[in-house]
């Protein structure tokens, strides 16, 4: 049986005239079409994540293809049994990932050769290779790939002082680099062939596809996807070698659920497993418990 709605996933690079005003038109289309997500669009291309019935999603998919800038745009569906997002929003924004660079990147032409499911799991067994996380913190701590480098970073323009810091003495190794759906690593792997480095590939569409290939089944991938959306979390390694990686906030313990602190002035994202979410009522610590027990009873 079919699921009624469906999540897409979706990106491109390609330079966008007059962005501000492309977002504005699209905002008010998807509020129409009555959609739900988060849409980012720069004057260098769009980066997209939005869910809606298959009839609506159908018709976002076809109206985006009839537009000569997007014919081409290649959307990850994920089957889902309602909403994954509240409300919408089209942003126009300076870059599509925040980097600040001190030059000028086209992941088109400057980013590094891209690697099927297939292919990316061949070179991950190959004894030489270095393996980039291209995400945050959060992102690594609930999921990744097996033996990989976590960059330790709160934000993607931390990118170019780290590679400069940690990985020039390994300039002469092939590295692989994976991220979510694709878009940082196109990014990453540019920036990465700019500061010398010549044998760089991204694994092409991210994690999402890698689950989705028939083939691999998202081998190799241990704990679960961090994805922007309701979901939180998603498995990806269909195998039996799943494991979960993530670590309770509070004892440790394994667990691939995030949690969002009860305290309404911290609102921690924190990995908590069911045990702890019930001993701690959700709060992130005994602090945040405290100030919120203080706040209500000053109200009261």
């Amino acid at each position: 049986m079919t699921t009624p709605y469906r999540i897409l996933l979706f990106y491109k690079y390609v330079s966008i005239p007059n962005a501000a005003e492309l977002a504005a038109e699209h905002l008010q289309y998807c509020k129409a079409l009555d959609i739900r997500g988060r849409i980012l669009i720069a004057d260098e291309g769009i980066n997209g994540t939005l869910s809606g019935t298959i009839e609506q999603t159908d018709a976002y998919m076809a109206a985006m293809h009839a537009h000569p800038l997007f014919s081409d745009l290649l959307f990850k569906i994920d089957e889902a049994e309602g909403h994954a997002f509240s409300k919408m929003f089209v942003r126009h924004k300076k870059e599509l990932v925040t980097l600040r660079y001190d030059k000028k990147l086209d992941p088109n032409t400057d980013g590094g050769d891209r690697l099927s499911p297939k292919a990316f799991y061949e070179k991950m067994q190959q004894d030489d290779v270095l393996i980039l996380d291209g995400r945050s913190n959060y992102e690594y701590d609930l999921g990744h790939f097996r033996n990989a480098i976590k960059p330790d970073l709160e934000t993607f323009r931390e990118f170019p002082e780290w590679i400069r810091n940690h990985l020039t003495e390994h300039r002469d190794k092939p590295i692989l680099t994976y991220c979510t759906g694709g878009i940082r690593c196109e990014m990453l792997t540019a920036v990465l062939k700019n500061e010398g480095f010549n044998e760089v590939y991204q694994l092409d569409g991210g994690i999402v596809t890698y689950g989705q290939d028939p083939e691999v089944q998202g081998r190799g991938f241990d704990g679960n996807c961090y994805v922007f959306d309701e979901r939180v979390s998603v498995r990806i390694n269909l195998t039996d070698e799943h494991i979960l990686v993530g670590e309770c906030h509070h004892c440790g313990a394994k667990t691939d659920r995030y949690l969002n602190c009860a305290d309404d002035t911290c609102h921690l994202q924190h990995l908590c497993c069911e045990a702890c979410e019930t001993e701690h009522r959700g709060y992130c610590s005994a602090e945040c418990e405290a100030h919120d027990l203080a706040v209500a009873g000053s109200v009261l």
